[in-house]
């Protein structure tokens, strides 16, 4: 419970005060058959009269309304603390999911941390709430209700304790059957989210390839395994709250039965009978509440299971022991120094061996290879997207690793192969790279990316609303739209990842020229598969399986690197054959 005191400690008031309007309520609900029992005994029976009966019934609305006011108090306070919690703990949460390194998102599915912020969060500020209107309501109940029916009449009283052990039995079937159950239920829903998210995201890619029956289908069928894990979990309701209904019926007959002969014996009044069947459905009542909590915090214990699981997994990629903290990237000079890396530590082979390189201001660099040869790894652990397993990976001289995360990707612009864009206009999404951007700004760095030319062809222009994405933007203007975005941040280093493979070689050549013109101090790495892009480069590098195959320039490399003659020929071939 130390984890989760600071969501309750802002709300601690709420927290006390919730609980004491219920006691309130509760005190009410034992008081009320008292003086019931007292109208009919007294006032009716005893013959006290009409004056009698009157004060004992402006009593007992006097009570009703404390007893409403403590149930909308606690109720309002319960509200407030448990939303609360769930705000702050929801909050922690999505802030956890922020400093995750790209290995620790690859533990979850988008879809199962999605369900954990929302659908697993709600069921524990449910069950904050449940307790605070509950949690002492129902015992405080059971407790008053015991007092006075033993108080009324000790061995009618008896007859409850009969009724205990087939409720306790209902409970332990509860704990025992449902938390099991509720975990798989939870899951089967992660299993609909990732479904229904995919399908969503990639509806366009389903209709053109008229695979709508197929998503159809794998969203029946995660739609009925849901329902059918929901279904087992909710029987644990359906026998056990029957049973509990059983047992109160049950008992409630044999008190009246009983209490009935007693009457007839002239050893108990019609009141107290009236009193202590009341008293008796409190009982039974306040069991089955508290059964119901238990229920509930069957499923709650599931769902906070799966948030201690995010709360609890160790980012792998942090800057605490960060030596040069303050320092920021001045030049640009990236270094790798027998840097090996792999993205499941189980597996014996590398996907990345043995890499040593320099790369020095303001020079560009290309990087070429086969699919699979590791481009992409070996950017990414540049701005520490990863870490290396083995080696050193420096700029300016600094381990990557004792620089902040803030200042190290501060001075690193990255076009990830997976162009990404969001919901808004292309202003709000150019300042991504810089909020402070001035218009004059995103119309120079719009221009060097070849992008300004169709975001002015736009009846808004620069606030044009994207959809989701940037769905109503081609392949190749995303991507002019992402390199503007990484150029506004004016990086020290600018990595382009296969960022330009849907843009014509006319455009290409424009922003290549717009590069060596404008970005002359900064260091630029260009990774990508036609090596028409990367021919100018001051150095390439060729890998293959994760290794440095070749290294210099297009000349250097056509006579010392089979390799990269290879892609050239293929490439130069395809283009005769095309022509």
């Amino acid at each position: 419970m130390k984890r989760y005191w600071k969501y309750v400690k802002p709300y601690l008031s709420a927290f006390i005060i919730g609980p004491i309007f219920m006691i309130a309520e509760t005190i009410g609900e034992v008081v009320l058959p008292w003086l019931l029992s007292k109208i009919i005994d007294v006032g009716v029976l005893e013959g006290r009269g009409v004056l009698y009966i009157i004060a004992m019934g402006v009593t007992m609305i006097v009570t009703t309304l404390i007893m409403m006011a403590g149930g909308v108090g606690g109720a309002w306070f319960a509200i407030k603390a448990s939303s609360g919690f769930a705000n702050d703990l929801r909050k922690d949460l999505f802030g956890q999911i922020q400093r995750f390194s790209f290995a620790n998102i690859d533990q979850f599915n988008t879809g199962s941390l999605i369900t954990r912020l929302t659908n697993d969060i709600t069921q524990i500020q449910n069950m904050i709430q449940m307790l605070l209107r509950m949690g002492l309501r129902a015992p405080g109940m059971l407790i008053g209700a015991l007092i006075m029916a033993f108080s009324l009449n000790p061995k009618l009283a008896l007859v409850i304790l009969c009724v205990i052990p087939l409720l306790a039995v209902a409970i332990y079937f509860i704990l025992k059957t449902g938390f099991p159950r509720f975990t798989t239920m939870q899951k089967k829903l992660d299993a609909l989210n990732v479904t229904t998210q995919e399908n969503l995201t990639n509806i366009r890619v389903v209709k053109s390839f008229v695979r709508e029956q197929h998503e159809e289908d794998k969203f029946r069928k995660a739609n009925t395994e849901l329902k059918d894990s929901s279904i087992r979990a909710m029987n644990v309701v359906i026998f056990s709250f029957p049973v509990i209904i059983m047992a109160t019926n049950i008992t409630t007959l044999a008190v009246v039965w009983f209490g009935g002969n007693q009457i007839i014996a002239d050893s108990m009044t019609p009141g107290i009978l009236t009193a202590f069947v009341n008293y008796i459905v409190q009982i039974l009542m306040s069991l089955m509440f508290v059964s119901f909590i238990i229920l509930n915090g069957s499923r709650t214990l599931a769902s906070e299971k799966r948030v201690r699981e995010v709360l609890d997994t160790e980012i792998d990629l942090t800057d605490e022991d960060a030596s040069h903290r303050n320092a920021a990237v001045q030049h640009g000079r990236i270094e790798f120094r027998g840097v090996y890396f792999k993205y499941y530590k189980n597996n014996e082979k590398w996907v990345l061996e043995n890499i040593n390189l320099v790369i020095n201001p303001g020079e560009t660099v290309g990087i070429i290879g086969s699919t699979g040869s590791g481009k992409s790894s070996l950017v990414q652990l540049i701005p520490r997207l990863y870490d290396a397993d083995l080696g050193e990976v420096l700029v300016d001289g600094v381990n990557v690793k004792d620089y902040s995360l803030e200042n190290l990707r501060s001075g690193v612009g990255i076009v990830l192969q997976k162009n990404v864009l969001f919901s808004g206009t292309i202003r709000e999404n150019l300042k991504w790279g810089n909020e402070y951007a001035s218009d004059e700004e995103m119309q120079r760095w719009a221009e060097s990316a070849q992008a300004h030319g169709f975001i002015s062809s736009f009846p808004n222009g620069y606030d044009t609303e994207l959809g989701q994405g940037g769905v109503n933007v081609s392949g190749g203007q995303k991507q002019r739209l992402c390199i503007a975005r990484a150029l506004l941040k004016k990086p020290k280093i600018l990595i382009l990842d296969d960022s330009t493979s849907a843009v014509d070689t006319a455009t290409e050549a424009r922003i290549r020229e717009s590069f060596r013109n404008e970005l002359d101090g900064t260091t630029k790495i260009i990774i990508a598969q036609r090596i028409s892009s990367v021919i100018d480069a001051d150095r390439i590098i060729v890998l293959d399986d994760g290794k440095i195959a070749g290294m210099g320039t297009h000349e250097e490399l056509m006579q010392s690197c089979e390799a990269y003659s290879e892609i050239y020929y293929s490439q130069t071939d395809r283009k005769v054959a095309a022509s």
